[in-house]
């Protein structure tokens, strides 16, 4: 990642960020964090914090709801993966509770609901409805 940070950062900013095949500073941040919470890296958390940091509150947020929805999921199955459960299904019900959870996600957010209720933990209930609420047509 390092490499690759190295090997963009002459490149100028992109005329249309959001195009799928144009490179975005951001893209690297955010597919860095998915890439290391997949891998069960708890430096995904850092990705993940810088990544919805940077956005929160600017026009991106409106831009690419999804892109942050899946950062406070990574922020989320990282937090699981290091025992702070009720960050997890805190930062969860925020990505769910979004509406911009991308269908191809949704197992990634249950994983989090079925920890959260094998934990018995308060927010199971509140977790699963928004969760099914979600998958809901």
């Amino acid at each position: 990642m390092e490499r690759v940070q190295t090997l963009v950062a002459s490149r100028p900013a992109p005329d249309q960020p959001g195009h799928h095949y144009q490179y975005d500073p951001d893209k690297l941040m955010a597919y860095s964090a998915t890439t290391l919470a997949w891998l069960g890296d708890p430096a995904a958390e850092s990705f993940a914090r810088q990544f919805i940091t940077r956005l929160n509150g600017t026009e991106a947020t409106q831009a690419w709801p999804r892109r942050v929805a899946s950062a406070h999921l990574d922020l989320s199955l990282t937090l699981l993966g290091t025992g702070r459960l009720d960050e997890a299904a805190a930062e969860a019900l925020v990505a769910i509770g979004s509406g911009h959870v991308a269908p191809s996600n949704h197992w990634r957010a249950l994983e989090v609901v079925t920890a959260v209720e094998a934990h018995q933990l308060a927010e199971a209930t509140d977790l699963r409805d928004a969760y099914e609420s979600l998958r809901a047509p």
